[in-house]
C-alpha cells in the first residue's frame, strides 16, 4: 500500500479522464454540437471550462457564444450525442477496477463526484457496473457550486461520513485538484492527456500524480 493510503477511509473520483478514459468523447460532442450552429470548437473551450457543472458549462457556452437553445436544451443535447459512448465504449483508466476492488478489500469507502450529468454518469455505471465498487454518487450539478470550489468533495464527504482530511482524492484537471485541496483532501493526480498542458501546475498542486492505479498497490 502507497503511503498516502495511510490513515485514509475513502477515495473520492472524479469520473472523467481520472477512473475512466472517456475525455476522448467530448472532443467529438463538441465538433457536432457546435458544428450545428455552423463554428469550430474554440481552441480554448477545455480551459474555459474546466471543473464547471453540466449546469454551468451550458450556460456559460449559450452566453459566451450566443447559442439559440436554452440551457436544458443544450444539456439534453450533449446527454444525446454522449450516451451511446458511456453506455457501451468507455472503459477504465489504467488499473483503475483494479484499485477500486482494493479499496473495497481493505474497507476503504468511495465516491464518483463528478462534474458531468447524473444521466451519462448512469450510462456508465450500466456499462461498467460502478455500482459495484462506489458507495456514493455525486454530481457538481447536485451542489451549489462547480469545481474548483470544494462543494461536491465535501458533500461526498459529509454522505460517507468521512471527515475530507481523512479522504484521499483523485483528479486529472487542474481545477478538480484545486477543489480537492479546497476541500481540505490530499490529491492524487491521474495523467491524462487532455489536461496535459496544465501538467506541470497539476504536479505540484497535487501531493501525488501517477499513470496507472496499480501504482498505489505496490508494497
Amino acid at each position: 500500500m502507497h503511503s498516502i493510503l495511510k490513515n485514509k477511509k475513502a477515495c473520492l473520483f472524479d469520473m472523467d479522464g481520472t477512473l475512466l478514459d472517456s475525455m476522448y468523447v467530448w472532443k467529438v460532442v463538441d465538433e457536432q454540437f457546435f458544428g450545428l450552429f455552423g463554428m469550430e470548437v474554440p481552441p480554448t473551450l477545455q480551459q474555459e471550462i474546466g471543473g464547471m457543472s453540466f449546469t454551468e458549462t451550458a450556460v456559460y457556452i449559450k452566453e459566451k457564444y450566443h447559442i439559440s437553445m436554452t440551457g436544458e436544451e443544450i444539456r439534453d443535447l450533449w446527454n444525446r450525442l454522449a450516451r451511446e459512448e458511456y453506455a457501451h465504449h468507455v472503459t477504465y483508466k489504467p488499473g483503475a477496477r483494479d484499485f477500486l476492488r482494493y479499496c473495497k478489500e481493505n474497507g476503504m469507502k468511495t465516491a464518483i463526484c463528478t462534474s458531468n450529468s447524473r444521466e451519462l454518469l448512469q450510462a456508465a455505471d450500466s456499462n461498467l457496473n460502478l455500482s459495484r465498487y462506489i458507495d456514493v454518487f455525486v454530481t457538481s450539478c447536485e451542489v451549489e457550486r462547480g469545481k474548483p470550489f470544494p462543494d461536491v468533495y465535501l458533500a461526498a464527504s459529509e454522505k460517507l461520513g468521512v471527515r475530507p482530511e481523512e479522504c484521499l482524492c483523485f483528479e486529472d484537471i487542474l481545477p478538480g485538484v484545486w477543489a480537492g485541496r479546497n476541500a481540505g483532501m490530499e490529491v492524487c493526480a491521474v495523467e491524462d492527456e487532455h489536461s496535459e498542458t496544465d501538467r506541470p501546475q497539476i504536479k505540484e498542486t497535487a501531493q501525488l500524480f501517477i499513470a496507472d492505479y496499480h501504482e498505489l498497490m505496490a508494497e
